[in-house]
């Protein structure tokens, strides 16, 4: 079995115990980062740690399960970043800044209310990022995740990394249900990042050093998708 099988088994697996338990909201868990049941408590549970309070600059991906955390953000003035989907655009994150809102805060940090009303913003014209705050179908406690397996949480990280934003100073963050926290190894790809920290309903689990990408693995990104998006296709280090 190689790796990528071994990942979707536990996809399978967590998705599987979510439904059953009925620990979801529509329209479930498989296929997908699942929004879970408690993931206010979650953002509430993140949001007590002096580690949150003291950052100032957040990036989110854009799942349902992370907006409690999105809210939070702005909530409490910080300047937040959300990836486009897929990275789809020549200005591949949306900028959240609660100074200049362009819409309500319960909009604006949804995915649709993003695309329609705040700025999007290359790379070049981010500020170091002191906080992510990432999705994940699966994660042990020694931070190994395992996301929905299109890799665009690898890329986002690799990219800011690449381009200095996020350092080893960074706290790198998921928020997950106490269901998809299991205590097995979990399979890891070269390019994969970990956490440092997990952050459930009930508990906060500090995972120690995390892995983490240097910057593109080239090799692991087919032509297509780089293709598919254009601050890998038009990025100048890219190997010839």
């Amino acid at each position: 079995m190689n790796i990528n099988q071994e990942k979707q088994e536990v996809r399978e697996e967590v998705w599987r115990r979510l439904e059953k338990l009925g620990a979801t909201l529509p329209p479930g868990a498989h296929g997908r980062i699942p929004n879970f049941l408690g993931a206010d408590r979650a953002s509430a549970r993140l949001a007590d740690l002096p580690q949150w309070q003291q950052a100032r600059v957040v990036k989110s991906n854009p799942d349902k399960s992370q907006l409690p955390v999105r809210l939070q953000a702005l909530r409490d003035h910080k300047l937040l970043y959300m990836a486009v989907p897929r990275l789809a655009a020549p200005r591949p994150f949306y900028l959240l800044d609660p100074s200049n809102l362009g819409a309500p805060p319960d909009l604006i940090a949804t995915g649709a209310g993003a695309a329609a009303h705040a700025p999007t913003v290359d790379v070049a014209q981010m500020q170091p990022i002191e906080m992510v705050i990432c999705g994940s179908v699966a994660v042990n406690r020694y931070g190994v995740r395992v996301g929905k397996g299109a890799g665009y949480s690898d890329i986002e990280v690799a990219l800011l990394t690449e381009a200095g934003l996020i350092t080893a100073a960074t706290l790198l963050v998921t928020t997950v249900h106490q269901l998809q926290v299991l205590d097995a190894p979990l399979p890891e790809s070269p390019h994969d990042f970990s956490v440092d920290l997990v952050v459930t309903p009930d508990e906060v689990i500090w995972c120690g050093h995390p892995r983490r990408p240097l910057g593109i693995y080239w090799d692991a990104l087919s032509d297509d998708k780089i293709a598919e998006i254009p601050a890998l296709a038009n990025n100048a280090r890219r190997p010839r």
